[in-house]
Order: C-alpha cells, then sequence, then structure tokens
C-alpha cells in the first residue's frame, strides 16, 4: 500500500515538473485587403459568408528548449448574394517558448495544441481590431479546438502514408 502512494506521489511530482513560459509574442506578418473599397463594390445588400482557415509551424530554436510556435489564419469574407469578396485577412502570430519536463514524444502534441492555445486570445483580439478598423463589423472568431486540428492533421498523414504505400498494381 505504501509503495502505492509513493508511485503515485511520484507521478504528481514528475507532472509539477512541466515548465512552460512564454518568452515572446509577436506579429510575423499581417495583410488586410478591403476589398470593397478597392473595387468600388455598391454597398447594395449584403450577407457575409465568413470562411476561417487555420494552420500552425513549430520548430526549436538554437537556444536549449526554446520553441517557436506560428500561428496562421486566413480570413475571408464573401458576399453570399454574388460571392464577391468583401475582404481578404492573413496574420500570423508567432511565440516564443520556453518548455522544459515535456517528454520528447510528448513535446509535438504540446507544441502544436498548447502553445496555440496560450497564443489564441491575443489573435482574436488582433483579428476583431482589424475587421473593425477596416470598416466592418469586428470578427470575434470562434474558439479553435487545437486538440481537434492536431487530430485531424495525423489521420490526415496517416491517409497519405497509406495510399503512398498501396503498390501501384492494386490502384485501379
Amino acid at each position: 500500500m505504501a509503495d502505492d502512494t509513493q508511485a503515485g506521489n511520484g507521478a504528481a511530482a514528475a507532472a509539477l515538473q512541466i515548465k512552460m513560459q512564454v518568452l515572446a509574442q509577436y506579429v510575423r506578418d499581417l495583410s488586410f485587403e478591403n476589398v470593397v473599397v478597392q473595387k468600388g463594390l455598391s454597398a447594395g445588400e449584403v450577407q457575409p459568408d465568413i470562411q476561417v482557415a487555420v494552420s500552425l509551424d513549430a520548430r526549436k530554436r538554437p537556444v536549449p528548449s526554446q520553441y517557436e510556435v506560428i500561428t496562421k489564419f486566413k480570413v475571408t469574407s464573401k458576399n453570399k448574394v454574388n460571392g464577391d469578396v468583401l475582404f481578404l485577412l492573413e496574420l500570423e502570430y508567432g511565440g516564443t517558448f520556453l518548455i522544459e519536463g515535456v517528454a520528447d514524444e510528448q513535446i509535438h502534441p504540446f507544441l502544436l495544441i498548447e502553445c496555440p492555445r496560450l497564443l489564441f486570445p491575443f489573435v482574436r483580439r488582433i483579428i476583431s481590431d482589424v475587421t473593425r478598423d477596416g470598416g466592418f463589423p469586428p470578427l470575434n472568431v470562434d474558439t479553435v479546438d487545437f486538440m481537434a486540428l492536431y487530430r485531424q492533421e495525423l489521420a490526415r498523414r496517416a491517409q497519405a502514408q497509406a495510399a503512398a504505400a498501396t503498390p501501384a498494381s492494386q490502384v485501379n
């Protein structure tokens, strides 16, 4: 019984030793195109259809235990009535993180789930401010489920590997 308690405390102590610190946050790239103004489109009837695409990138920095994570958002607003583009916003927002105590096999999901989760409120605010300052109602992007995105990417990669592994004789 004492061994179970010690083992439980050891696991808790190991979990508490994870250290994560945001060293820096920054806009790496930002572009906003107000197509309505550029093309002189008439206001007319506008029913915006907004599409948000999210992608992530992470890399180890030359300094020990430091990583850079970039969240990329592409927001396209089109008029449902005629399909005209109203605006296009592209944002690359990065963070530099100090991460210690995470096992090597867990660092990849940690970087692509936990780090973007910490950056997201700042991304949401920037997108809201830019769309408002661009003459549109502020766009409050829905919360992104970074774990679901990570799982989708793993499934996509597994399918791509399975397709690549299929012998040519089996392909119709």
